[in-house]
């Protein structure tokens, strides 16, 4: 089974970006729009919800696999604007 067989060929594409300026211009936008204390609240509720939650010991696989996956969105949006905030100053 190839890679078009087994639903993974996503994996192996590189990340597109929605603007022509590339990953530096995508990661100063996470930075404005997370900046000031509207960006600080959405944050703190986004690990809220994800890397601070605990899931109990009869948590199902899947359960456990998609919180997992919020957490990764969660850590890659402010590793994003951590890089953002670098980047403009």
């Amino acid at each position: 089974m190839d890679n078009r067989e087994s639903g993974w060929q996503w994996f192996e594409t590189p990340l597109a970006t929605t603007d022509k300026g590339g990953t530096a211009e995508i990661e100063k936008n996470f930075a404005r729009c997370f900046s000031g204390p509207d960006g600080d609240s959405v944050l703190a509720h986004l690990r809220a919800m994800t890397i601070d939650r605990a899931m109990g010991p009869d948590a199902a696989d899947s359960a456990l696999r998609h919180l997992e996956g919020q957490r990764h969105l969660v850590v890659q949006i402010t590793a994003m604007i951590t890089r953002g905030r670098n980047r403009l100053q």
